[in-house]
């Protein structure tokens, strides 16, 4: 029996996957449930498990773009396993077979050659003043293509004896182009403006270094720092619900709770999964929220559903070294919190200049049905939360806030 294997929807509104790699070869005899693919949508990356077992025979090529509920690969379910031969994955093989011309047909060295051109190629490049030789053609066989010649530009002055000047070329995956698209759509079809102010984080780090091994021993996560902030997000959009509202058309949409999304780094790059309803979340709850999602987006395990429908942003670009940023908007939302790097300050406190260690946050904002008041008080009311933690943040009782 031959059994087709169709593309599998992987979210409301998304209608085509890109076929990021293929785990196994053709003719493989793969195993139920084994992935054989990997497959990018615009907003994660998933594996693609065989529906059976037996011999599969691919229908798709690495980077092609497939619509949900295409076919990708037959698996014949009759075929039986090869005894003593386990299921191959393509990365196992780097070379194939040379390729043999069809009976009658010989390759011509000057049609197939690698780095030859075709007529308009070389015209376009004669024209330019660019020699051939320099250019990896995508054509048959290396054949420099009308497209590679528009494409090509003029060596950048005269290389230095022995420097390195090669360059490579990769296709951006679905997920990152789509990213990309938001990012400039964000730019564009917003009023975006950010506002800045500075954080003492000297009583956060109080705090942490009083509980955090015994916060981590009983409930098995750390004390970081994005609980304080989760919670102190949540309490600034309950003052300031104008900025945990979205534009819809004619109409704005404001939201009596808090689904906070957190920009990390995945391997196949900036993932925002949602922590759901934060604000009924308590410190515990948030730091295991945030390492389950985070442990997901790094093993790619992430689902749409996990990254989609927040009200609010988080992303800390401090983990990188960062010290301000202007962060972008992450549409539909109309607004974004940066965190910054940890730097130990001069600062004036009671009339005195004392070394604290400082942290610089940024309000990204869309102006459209946020004001200046509104931003400028909701990053102030971040700002008091996180430096009066214990009055504003734990109700002057750590230990029942902290669950101990």
């Amino acid at each position: 029996m031959i059994l087709e294997m169709k593309v599998p929807s992987p979210g409301e509104s998304i209608t085509e996957v890109e076929i990021a790699e293929w785990l196994v070869e053709d003719g493989d005899y793969v195993e139920k449930d084994q992935a054989i693919a990997e497959v990018d949508s615009d907003k994660a990356t998933l594996e693609l498990p065989a529906e059976q077992s037996g011999t599969i025979t691919l229908k798709a090529e690495v980077g092609d773009a497939v619509e949900v509920g295409a076919v990708v690969c037959l698996i014949d379910t009759s075929a039986a396993k090869p005894e003593g031969v386990a299921a191959t994955s393509a990365k196992a093989a780097e070379t194939k077979p040379a390729e043999i011309a069809p009976k009658g047909e010989t390759k011509s060295e000057e049609t197939y050659a690698t780095g030859t051109a075709s007529p308009a190629a070389k015209k376009i490049l004669a024209e330019k003043n660019i020699d051939g030789a320099g250019i990896k053609g995508t054509g048959r066989d290396g054949r420099i293509t009308k497209e590679d010649a528009v494409k090509a530009v003029p060596s950048m002055g005269t290389p230095l004896p022995g420097g390195n000047r090669g360059e490579t070329r990769s296709k951006l995956s679905m997920l990152r182009r789509k990213v990309a698209e938001r990012l400039v759509a964000a730019k564009n079809e917003t009023a975006m403006l950010t506002t800045f102010n500075e954080v003492d984080m000297t009583p956060i780090f109080a705090l942490r270094k009083t509980y955090k091994e015994a916060f981590k021993e009983k409930h098995g996560v750390s004390l970081g720092f994005m609980s304080f902030f989760t919670k102190a997000v949540v309490r600034a959009l309950e003052l300031y619900p104008a900025v945990n509202s979205m534009i819809d058309g004619k109409e704005m949409i404001s939201y009596d709770f808090a689904d906070i999304s957190i920009a990390v780094s995945g391997p196949k790059g900036l993932m925002v999964p949602v922590i759901r309803n934060a604000e009924k979340l308590s410190f515990r709850g948030v730091e295991s929220e945030v390492k389950r999602l985070a442990i997901r987006a790094r093993d790619g395990e992430i689902t749409v559903d996990e990254m989609t429908g927040g009200t609010f942003t988080i992303t800390n670009g401090g983990v990188f070294g960062s010290m301000l940023s202007t962060p972008i908007i992450n549409p539909p939302q109309s607004a974004i919190l940066g965190m910054h790097n940890i730097v130990e300050r001069p600062i004036a406190k009671n009339g005195e200049v004392v070394i604290a260690p400082i942290m610089y946050v940024a309000l990204s904002y869309d102006h459209r049905i946020i004001d200046g008041k509104e931003s400028v008080g909701f990053l102030v009311a971040v700002k008091e939360a996180l430096e009066s933690p214990e009055d504003i943040l734990m109700d002057n009782d750590v230990k029942k806030a902290l669950e101990m």
